[in-house]
């Protein structure tokens, strides 16, 4: 850890959890530590004593001093700081490339549009049921930077990665990465689709021949550039029998197939989690870890036994014949359109929120035979009325709060419906996080008369 840090000044910019957990990550280990945020009100507390810290601007002497620089998920790269950052020549990586310099053990990491925190967690979870040490961070909530003190020559980090963390990685190699789907997302972030791409494919960017890469087979942008990876790729699908892999049997079986031998996992209903996208994400899970070297018995029992992670359709009560379910993590329309997919109940949608230039023409396409009625709320609400309007849905009002909407809800749904809060959308306009929002949404629900 010396060595990384000796003779060396480091900024690390933007304040929130990232950011704070990589400076403390730098100063055990003797860094000089210098942090920045853009923010004027931004809090530097937890740190103040060991830091200097400079909100709303920096100033050039300060910089001139920096060697490294680290920079926080939710910065732009094109962020003024980093641009004058860049024009003096100083090095900048993102909060997992630092993390992974103290990485002692093996890594497995997972990317996509959707499905990665589901995926994430299982993976964990199945690792867990093996026995050793097991780290589970990233965009999952825990940062990486907090948890790598941890890990050991035996341990296995399994971290979820985001596509503004992949935009920084230089040396960050994970022994088997997976990327799950890619829909559009984050474009006001990466401004092209094909940037998008890009930034998801850097998950692979430093793996070699003995590593691995787990692909999603029906997905035409993987399965169609799938060549263009070095590590050995290793798909899973739920609509065809592959040669080798895992897949499912009619609609129905979980396998996986190496060197000629199928092997059944598990049965889908033997699982807690619902809807083709979760089947996907376990036939994933399953692919990550044996090929970490899990045992089939291990992988079964970890697999059946594993409930949905919180915010994504997750189970909150029922209430006068009315079921409740928190998708608040549904922050696009991919996701979104899974969520309302996974109902077999009537349902009232509670949707909308900030906005990410999506178009929301497919998700609304799913609504007739499923929505009962859409909620709106949020910064999209009109954007989204109006495409209801275009495609001829007329189901839908719209809400001044979450407040008003989880009571409009809970005031006309009716014995055997179902209400979901899925928004399609960021929580930012709103809410600090999804995690806020669902957790507000489930506070509101159980507080119902």
């Amino acid at each position: 850890m010396e060595n990384i840090c000796e003779g060396k000044k480091w900024l690390v910019i933007g304040a929130g959890k990232s950011g704070i957990n990589a400076a403390k990550l730098l100063l055990n280990c003797g860094a000089d530590v210098v942090m920045y945020d853009d923010n004027k009100e931004a809090s530097f507390d937890e740190i103040k004593d060991n830091v200097k810290f400079f909100a709303g601007d920096i100033k050039d002497d300060i910089l001139n001093e920096i060697s490294e620089a680290v920079i926080s998920p939710g910065i732009p790269p094109e962020s003024r700081v980093v641009c004058r950052c860049m024009e003096k020549g100083i090095k900048i990586i993102g909060e997992i490339e630092l993390a992974y310099m103290f990485e002692k053990g093996d890594v497995a990491a997972i990317t996509g549009t959707n499905g990665k925190t589901t995926t994430t967690a299982l993976t964990g979870e199945i690792m867990k049921y093996a026995g050793g040490k097991v780290i589970v961070a990233g965009n999952i909530g825990e940062p990486y930077t907090e948890l790598v003190p941890d890990s050991d020559g035996s341990s296995h980090s399994v971290i979820e990665v985001s596509s503004f963390q992949l935009e920084t990685i230089e040396n960050f190699r994970p022994h088997v990465s997976a990327i799950l789907n890619i829909t559009p997302d984050h474009l006001n972030r990466h401004h092209t689709m094909e940037n998008y791409i890009c930034a998801k494919f850097n998950i692979a960017k430093n793996q070699n021949d003995s590593d691995y890469i787990v692909l999603n087979y029906d997905d035409e942008i993987l399965r169609e550039r799938a060549d263009s990876f070095t590590p050995k790729t290793v798909f899973f699908s739920s609509s065809h029998v592959l040669d080798e892999g895992a897949y499912m049997r009619s609609g129905k079986d979980i396998y996986v197939k190496f060197d000629g031998v199928e092997t059944k996992i598990c049965s889908i209903d033997e699982l807690s989690l619902l809807g083709v996208h979760n089947y996907e994400n376990v036939m994933a899970a399953i692919l990550i870890t044996w090929l970490m070297g899990v045992s089939k018995e291990d992988i079964r029992k970890a697999v059946i036994s594993f409930k949905s992670v919180e915010h994504r359709i997750e189970y909150v009560c029922e209430k006068s014949g009315v079921v409740y379910y928190n998708d608040s993590k549904g922050t696009n329309t991919d996701a979104a359109i899974k969520g309302i997919c996974s109902m077999t109940k009537p349902t009232y949608l509670i949707g909308g929120g900030y906005d990410k230039n999506a178009d929301f023409s497919d998700w609304v396409d799913c609504f007739p035979g499923r929505v009962k009625k859409l909620v709106l709320i949020g910064a999209t609400k009109d954007k989204i009325a109006k495409t209801c309007d275009d495609k001829g849905f007329t189901d839908y009002i719209k809400a001044d709060s979450l407040e008003e909407a989880v009571k409009y809800c809970s005031d006309n749904a009716g014995e055997g419906d179902a209400v979901l809060l899925s928004p399609a959308c960021a929580s930012w306009d709103m809410f600090k996080s999804y995690e806020e929002r669902g957790k507000i949404f489930k506070e509101l629900v159980l507080n119902l008369q």
